[in-house]
Parts: C-alpha cells; sequence; structure tokens
C-alpha cells in the first residue's frame, strides 16, 4: 500500500499524554513534524528527526505542507442539516420583543419547520442541504452529525434520515445520523404527547430496522418533553444498542442530563441551566457536554452555561454549531470557536479540542478527533502559525487544504 509523507508542517495532534514518547505540548503540538500515512490511516506522527529512516525510505508520495499548521478534521457533533425552508420572519419577531417559547406556543418554531420540510421534496431536501455541507466542508470539517426531527411522522422522519444519508454518499465526508423523532409535539397530535412518544417508539425500531439511525436523540424542554416521557425514549433506544443523547438544561432546569446520564447518554448538549447535580452525574456516567454559542448568541440568551462546574467536575466539552433554521442558522465551526472563547471564557486549547477530540467523544467515536498512529487520516493543512488563530480571527477561513480517508478532497 502506498505511504504518503507530510514534512514542513507543525502537528497539532490533540493527543494528551505523550507523542513520539515526549510529553505532549498544549494542543499535542509538535513543531517541525512529519505526519505518515497508509491508506485511510495514520501511521506516525512526530517530530521530523526522529522519523525513522526506514519508513521515509517506503514514502512513495512526498508532500511539502509550506509550514502549514495541520490538525485533526474537525467533527461538527450536532447540527439540524436538513430542513426545508427558513425562519427569518421569526427572527425578525423576536428583535421586536417576542420569545423563542412565545413563538413556539403560537405554532411557530419547530413547528414551522416541520411544515416546510414535509412539503419539500427529497431532492428539495438535498439541494437545500447540500449548500449548507459544503459550507461546513470548506473549513475543514470532515464528519458532521445530522438530527432527524423535522419531520415528525414515520414517512417524513425516514425521507429526512435518507438525505443525511446520501449526502453522505455523494460527498467525501462522514456523516452520522441521529434520530430525533422526539424534538417538537406535532400539530396532529396537540395535547397527546404521549399518545405521540407511543408513535416515535413505533417509528425508531422501523428506521433503525433500514440502517437510517446511529443515535437517538430527544428534546427535553417544559416546550417538548418531559423526563418520564424521554426516558421511555431511552429505553427504546439502549434496548436496541443504540447510544442516546440529549437536548438537555436549554430553557430551565428539568433534570434532563441527570436522566440522560442514567441511561450513559454519549453527551448532553446545551446546557445553560445545568445544576451541580446534573454535572456530577454526567461525569460520573462519562457523558460530554456539547455547548452551542450559536444558539446562545442567536437567541441572545443571558444565563451561561456552567463552564467552571464542568471544568470542576472533569466532564469533558465539545463545541457545534446546532446548525438549524430556528436558534442558529450557522455553518462556520470556527465561528463557534471564537464564541465559545469570547462568549464562554473557554480557552483556545479547549475550544480547538472542542471540535475535534470531545466531538469525536460526543459521538462515540474512536477512531478520530486526534492524529496518532492508527486514527483515521482526516485531517486538514492551515495557513496560521499557532493553533489558537484558529479561534482568533473573525470570519476568517485559513483552510489550504483538507485530506479526508488519506486522500486530498
Amino acid at each position: 500500500m502506498t505511504l504518503k509523507l507530510w514534512t514542513h508542517c507543525n502537528v497539532a495532534t490533540l493527543q494528551a499524554g505523550t507523542v513520539a514518547g515526549a510529553p505532549a505540548q498544549p494542543y499535542g503540538l509538535v513543531d517541525d513534524a512529519a505526519l505518515v500515512v497508509e491508506g485511510a490511516t495514520v501511521l506516525w506522527v512526530g517530530p521530523r528527526a526522529q522519523l525513522p529512516p526506514q519508513l521515509e525510505a517506503r514514502c512513495t508520495q512526498r508532500f511539502d505542507a509550506g509550514g502549514a499548521l495541520i490538525t485533526p478534521g474537525l467533527i461538527d457533533c450536532h447540527t439540524h442539516l436538513v430542513y426545508g425552508g427558513d425562519r427569518a420572519a421569526e427572527f425578525e419577531l423576536r428583535l421586536n420583543g417576542a420569545s423563542y417559547e412565545d413563538i413556539a406556543r403560537s405554532g411557530g418554531g419547530i413547528t414551522s419547520t416541520v411544515q416546510a420540510t414535509r412539503a419539500a421534496t427529497p431532492e428539495a431536501l438535498t439541494t437545500q442541504s447540500t449548500r449548507r455541507l459544503k459550507q461546513l466542508m470548506a473549513e475543514g470539517v470532515t464528519t458532521v452529525e445530522i438530527k432527524s426531527g423535522y419531520g415528525l411522522a414515520l414517512e417524513q422522519e425516514r425521507k429526512c434520515l435518507q438525505v443525511a444519508r446520501g449526502l453522505g454518499q455523494r460527498h467525501a465526508v462522514d456523516i452520522r445520523t441521529t434520530f430525533l423523532g422526539a424534538h417538537a409535539l406535532p400539530p396532529e397530535f396537540a395535547g397527546r404527547a404521549d399518545d405521540y412518544i407511543d408513535l416515535v417508539l413505533l417509528m425508531l425500531p422501523a428506521l433503525h430496522g433500514e440502517g437510517l439511525v446511529d443515535a437517538v436523540d430527544a428534546f427535553c424542554e417544559r416546550i417538548a418533553f418531559s423526563p418520564a416521557q424521554t426516558a421511555r425514549v431511552f429505553a427504546a433506544a439502549r434496548a436496541l444498542g443504540l447510544p442516546v443523547k440529549l437536548h438537555a438544561e436549554q430553557l430551565s432546569d428539568s433534570g434532563g442530563a441527570a436522566m440522560a446520564a442514567g441511561f450513559a447518554a454519549t453527551s448532553c448538549d446545551h446546557l445553560e441551566w445545568l445544576s451541580d447535580a446534573g454535572a456530577a452525574a454526567m461525569a460520573a456516567a462519562g457523558s460530554v457536554a456539547v455547548l452551542l454559542p450559536g444558539a446562545f448568541y442567536f437567541l441572545r440568551e443571558t444565563k451561561l452555561p456552567p463552564v467552571e462546574i464542568l471544568r470542576r467536575h472533569g466532564v469533558p466539552i465539545a463545541i457545534s454549531t446546532d446548525s438549524n433554521p430556528g436558534s442558529s442558522p450557522c455553518t462556520s465551526l470556527l465561528l463557534m470557536l471564537n464564541m465559545a472563547c469570547t462568549l464562554f471564557r473557554l480557552t483556545p486549547e479547549e475550544a480547538l479540542a472542542g471540535v475535534t477530540r470531545v466531538a469525536a467523544q460526543a459521538l462515540g467515536l474512536k477512531d478520530r478527533g486526534v492524529l496518532a498512529p492508527g486514527m483515521r487520516a482526516d485531517f486538514v493543512l492551515w495557513d496560521v502559525q499557532r493553533p489558537a488563530q484558529l479561534a482568533y480571527a473573525l470570519g476568517a477561513n485559513p483552510a489550504i487544504q483538507t485530506i479526508f480517508n488519506g486522500e486530498a478532497r
């Protein structure tokens, strides 16, 4: 198999511990590095001076990175990328004084996107979603999680998940699909939330049996579903061997994070109202906190997620776009790095780990997110000198080239 060698680069491996036998530096940074790829896998990474001569001799393709910084491919671990229409009118309503909850309770919000998504053909959804996906990919994103949840009926949820799967088949990016049937109460089930959960429990095994579901999510909130209703969905998911994650504690403290931790949730997301007890439960379960600064900013929230509590309990922190039409119409993961630092006071190292190593953990993926032997050869060459620059500049995209599965895309 062909061996490829990149030199004249600095590599932020995002590893903890040691790199090539030396104590890891911040970002797992290796100056004047060499990176060897065999097929779709990293074979060796470390200081250029330590590259074994016999390994270098086997490298038949060699690339001068021109002094670029190399990082793992970025991972957007929480998106709602497949949907119809937009909600610019609601954006205007909020700026004129309506709250997100006011709009949702009056039939707008998620329900309005459900109507547009149900009306859209698979082809229209694919076209609209492809545009958003390409914007993420242009910034070095190599893995994207896409949730359903704008269909809220079997055929419509199937349509959205099939579109998401198709995006991964058409583009050089890995798509992970999440069933979010318990996202909102569809109009035809008004006042009958428990009955709708019964339907979700029928949809889940059907869609899983078709190979469309990698994980299961729910929206546990006073405008969505209760912890008890969510627990029913999670019990069914775990019975099928599927991992779970949760939209939790975004607008209030419902105790959803602690409940999700009881199901060994891979992540709990949003978390502005997370309690100390909820963070402790997440830590004990190994759940990742996925913070979504785009939604915090767009909804003009004032309750910051409890970053210090998460740090104190040792809960890993991931960052994502939450790309969706109502609360975060964002397709820039690099912008989220800056917002995570400026709004939530994460360090640039925490933020970069949050879109690589920890984002992979949030999706239960152990083969990516760091650059180390045996890991996927997904990485990005950047026209910057140091990793902190990726979180520094607003609206900049210094990506030079993305390598996906060992191949330039």
